[in-house]
Parts: C-alpha cells; sequence; structure tokens
C-alpha cells in the first residue's frame, strides 16, 4: 500500500546526529544509512516534520541547557540547532543544593507544531509532580514557558484536525486528557479517561506514547514488555479520540547483538514514506536510534525489514550535512564552545568563562564538597559507538590544595583520571567512583577505588579515554602523558554501564574541577578532542 498524503503528529524528544557511513553524495540522491542510524544515547525520541524539515526531541534529565533540539532534512543526519531551555529553577536541587536531580528533570519531551508555532511538553518526574509546556516561532529558539501544568507521565500532544489539544499518558493504562486550545493547561470539563486498555498480556512494561493522526485514524505507539517476552513496539488504530483502540504488535526484533527494540515515533517525508524512529538498549553507551521503514498492512504500519526486523543496511534518500553529530571536537576558540556540551545539574555562570584566558575554558571551584557527584560546573558531552577516543588537555597552575579536576567516564559508576592538588604536591590518579543516592535524593557516599597514582610536577597535562562499545565490551581505558606525543596507560579497563538506578543514561565524557577544602582555584581547558581508533592525536 503506497500512502503520499500528509501525517499529523504528535510527542517527542532528543539530541543530534548520524555516526555511520555513507559515500559522499549530492542532496537528493539515492544512498544507505546503516542502523544504529545514531550510535550515541538519544532516548525516548519524537521526530515531526515541518515541510521539508524534520524536528527531534530527545531525553537529556538533570542536564543543562535541557531538551535539544535537532533538524534533519532525511532522517539520518541529525543536527542540534538549539535548546528549549537553559535552566530549571523551581528546586534549589537542580542547582546541587539540598540534594540532587540526578535521573529527573527533562522527561520524554513531546513536540508539535501547530498554526505557526511549535509547541514541547514534558515531565520532570520530580515533586512536585508538575508538566511544562514551552513555545517558539523558530525551533533553534528563543523558547517561551507557557505554563506549568498537571503531571503527565511519557506524554505525547495530540493537536486534531479541529484543533482541540489532548495529551495521552500515563504507563499500564493509557489516559486521555485535553488541554486548552491556547495550550494553557487542562481544559475544565473537558475530555479525561482511560482510552487505552493493556490486554492480559501487557500487564508488564506498558507506556512511552507518541500518538499520530493520519487519513481520519488515530496511531498511538506504546512500548511493551509482556512477562516472558522481549520488549516490543506496540501501536493501537482508533477511528476516535477515545478510541476504542485496537492493538496490532509492530516491531518485535532483536538487533546487533542486543535482545530488544523498542520505543519511538512515527513520521512521514516528503516522498510519501513512513518511517519509525525506535531506540534500542544498547549498554554503557546508552539508547541509541535504528531508523526503520514502515510499510502498511491494511491500516496498521508495520516497523523493519520484510521480516520484521531491524534492517543493518537500508536505502533511502540522503541529504549530507557537515554540522550533523552528537557529539564534536573543541578547540574552545573566538569566545566560543560548542553547543553540544551540556552542564551537570545548572551551571554557576560565573564560575566559568572563554574570556578569562584567550582560547581556553576555564573552570573555576565553588564551594567545597567531598565527590565529583555533588560538583558545580562539570561539563560534558555524549559518547559514541562503536569505538571512540576523547582526549583533553588541562592547564593546572590555577589549582589550590584540595581542588581536584580532570576527565571522566561519567556516570552514576564513573571512571576517572584525576589531578589531585595536595599540599606535598600534584598526583595523578585514576580509579573509579560510584554513586550512592541517600534520602531525598542526596548523595548519601561514594564508592572509590583508586587503581594507579603518580607524582606530576608539571602545569600540563593531557588525559584521553578510549571506549568499546561492541557487543560485550562497554569497555573504557585510560592514558596520560605529559608532553601530547608520548602517550602511557593508567589504571585498568573500567566496565561502562546504562545507569538505570540514578542517572538514567549512558556513559558520558565529562570534565570536572571541584574544591574539597576551599575555592578559588581553576583550571583552563585548551581543547577536547575526538578521534577514532585509527586516528592518531
Amino acid at each position: 500500500m503506497h500512502i503520499s498524503r500528509k501525517l499529523k503528529i504528535v510527542s517527542g524528544t532528543a539530541i543530534l546526529l548520524a555516526t555511520i557511513p555513507f559515500s559522499p553524495l549530492h542532496a537528493g540522491e539515492k544512498g544507505f544509512f546503516h542502523n544504529p542510524v545514531i550510535w550515541a544515547d538519544v532516548p525516548d525520541p519524537d521526530v515531526i516534520r515541518v515541510g521539508d524539515d524534520f524536528y527531534m526531541v530527545s531525553t537529556t534529565m538533570h542536564l543543562m541547557p535541557g531538551c535539544p533540539v535537532m533538524r534533519s532534512r532525511d532522517l539520518v543526519n541529525w543536527e542540534t540547532i538549539g535548546y528549549v531551555f537553559d535552566k530549571l529553577t523551581d528546586l534549589p536541587r537542580y542547582d546541587l543544593e539540598g540534594g540532587t536531580v540526578y535521573g529527573k528533570g527533562q522527561w520524554a519531551t513531546s513536540i508539535r507544531y501547530h498554526n505557526g508555532r511549535f509547541y514541547v511538553l514534558f515531565s520532570p518526574n520530580d515533586q512536585p509532580y508538575r508538566s511544562y509546556i514551552y513555545t517558539a516561532t523558530d525551533p533553534a529558539g528563543p523558547w517561551e514557558l507557557v505554563t506549568r501544568t498537571n503531571h503527565f507521565h511519557d506524554a505525547s500532544l495530540l493537536i486534531d484536525d479541529d484543533d482541540r489539544v489532548y495529551v495521552f499518558y500515563n504507563g499500564g493504562e493509557i489516559r486521555l486528557r485535553e488541554l486548552n486550545s491556547d495550550f494553557s493547561g487542562v481544559k475544565e470539563g473537558g475530555i479525561d479517561q482511560v482510552v487505552i486498555f493493556p490486554d492480559a498480556e501487557e500487564m508488564g512494561l506498558h507506556e512511552g506514547s507518541r500518538v499520530v493522526k493520519y487519513n481520519g485514524k488515530y496511531y498511538a505507539f506504546v512500548i511493551s514488555w509482556p512477562a516472558g517476552k522481549p520488549r516490543r513496539q506496540l501501536c493501537y488504530v482508533a477511528d476516535n479520540v477515545t478510541g476504542p483502540y485496537e492493538k496490532h504488535v509492530v516491531l518485535e526484533s532483536q538487533f546487533g547483538g542486543f535482545p530488544y527494540v523498542g520505543q519511538g515515533c512515527l513520521v512521514d517525508d516528503t516522498e510519501g514514506n513512513f518511517w519509525g524512529m525506535i531506540f534500542q538498549d544498547r549498554g554503557g553507551v546508552g539508547r541509541v536510534l535504528t531508523l526503520n521503514p514502515c510499510h502498511w498492512e491494511g491500516d496498521v504500519p508495520m516497523l523493519g525489514d520484510a521480516d520484521g526486523k531491524v534492517p543493518a543496511k537500508v536505502e533511502k534518500t540522503i541529504v549530507p550535512n557537515p554540522n550533523a553529530c552528537v557529539n564534536s571536537s573543541d578547540e574552545f576558540s573566538n569566545g566560543k564552545k560548542s553547543i553540544l556540551w551540556q552542564w551537570n545539574h545548572n551551571p554557576v555562570d560565573d564560575a566559568w568563562s572563554l574570556t578569562d584566558r584567550d582560547g581556553y575554558l576555564r573552570l573555576h571551584t565553588t564551594k567545597p564538597v567531598t565527590n565529583l557527584y555533588e560538583a558545580r560546573n562539570t561539563i560534558s558531552q555524549r559518547m559514541t559507538g562503536p569505538m571512540e577516543r576523547g582526549a583533553v588537555k588541562l592547564e593546572t597552575s590555577g589549582m589550590k590544595p584540595g581542588d581536584r579536576a580532570g576527565f571522566a567516564a561519567f556516570n552514576g559508576d564513573s571512571g576517572l583520571l584525576t589531578v589531585e592538588q595536595n599540599p606535598d604536591g600534584k598526583y595523578i590518579v585514576c580509579g573509579s567512583s560510584s554513586m550512592v543516592m541517600g534520602e531525598g535524593h542526596t548523595v548519601a557516599k561514594t564508592v572509590d577505588e583508586e587503581w594507579e597514582r603518580i607524582p606530576f610536577n608539571g602545569d600540563s597535562v593531557w588525559f584521553a579515554i578510549d571506549t568499546d562499545f561492541n557487543p560485550g565490551q562497554d569497555m573504557a581505558t585510560f592514558s596520560y602523558s605529559f608532553d601530547g606525543n608520548e602517550w602511557h596507560k593508567i589504571g585498568k579497563p573500567f566496565k561502562m554501564v546504562f545507569d538505570y538506578r540514578r542517572f538514567f543514561m549512558g556513559t558520558r565524557y565529562a570534565i570536572f574541577n571541584y574544591a574539597t577544602d576551599q575555592p578559588g582555584g581553576y583550571v583552563d581547558v585548551d581543547w577536547f578532542r575526538l578521534s577514532t581508533p585509527e586516528s592518531s592525536l
């Protein structure tokens, strides 16, 4: 069944870049892409098309700025163009005061376009329970906060043909709630009911709503994890917004050495094709994106290849974009830093600078803390698979006794390369740190292991982290150099994880500097560089 009419769509979240090889093409030429289309942590995707452009959002939780907005012309090459917000300020915990918001913040965002404006909705999954709705005329920003409204878990906006606005949400039974037409909150006397009742097979995980309307029918994507079966993608189909909805399993597939693929959205292109952007749990790197062709069986959008499996290689129209990436090297030149950096929690704006020293990112220490997880102004980027090297050059002459600065494979379990400034001198230390969450979302303690320590008498140091995210690996190894040419292995291989308990994200590169004794020290970051295993620094 060939479908060429336009799809009206709802709900999403994301970050961008395709890390797959393909031959250089002129715009609009047929080419190939390989899954995963983005081998990096881009969970809970929501994608819409406006004219020739696709826009995607995904979850970045406690990272700031938050809710990255990506743009593409082909669903393969994604460029980050902005963020919905710089900070969240409802609670002091977003500033690492009186606790943390690890694993909270910006969750499962839904994005929609209506009458010349973009809208996003997300819930931070913390107390007081609430959702945010933002709007913009330009998806690159600025975005304005429309309202704080009811808490909607894993929500999807739907703007119907009669301009009525709805949100599908919840886990287990999927609920429908009507909003005011100006998105200002819940409509008094509007629709408020359960519309999807999971059957006896779907008594496990049942959430992640993404809802679209096409040709008079409503299509609700919901993730399912039935007992004894792999996680999978469902699509519920109805003729009316309130149902009844009929269940269909549209994707149930192993892929790439991992047991399941599931949770995402449906979008059409300008050529009349439909695609499913569905994430896959891939261990330490996080939740990667797969792009799946869609074929229709009657009114049901079935995803995958002819056998219903995620394809490794797909032919489609490719529009190359030299700015497409989910992480990038950065020389910190011209008083700028890459748009792809995100801070851990809200930054202290007067404690970092790109102008104090030309061509460097300066990170000042703030109030003393005892561990990395309570430190302010840790800056990070995603890691990408299958293999990669991230390296930094640090200038440490501004450190004070008790300061700790360095480079990390950062997550709830972290591998660390640290410069320790102690009263008796500097040391390079390689080890690990694991966060134990306490009551009130505080850091109760850390479980630390030191693998190797060496004296350090200079000011300049080069650190590198090599990653391997091939199936069964998820390993990081660590190196240092005193001249940028001769590199030395240090410590031992570190097993990276997807942290379901605390961060709820894949492992990231992070550059940090914090005080344990007194504020006032600083380090200068000369550069951050990425390379493949075949490249040399």
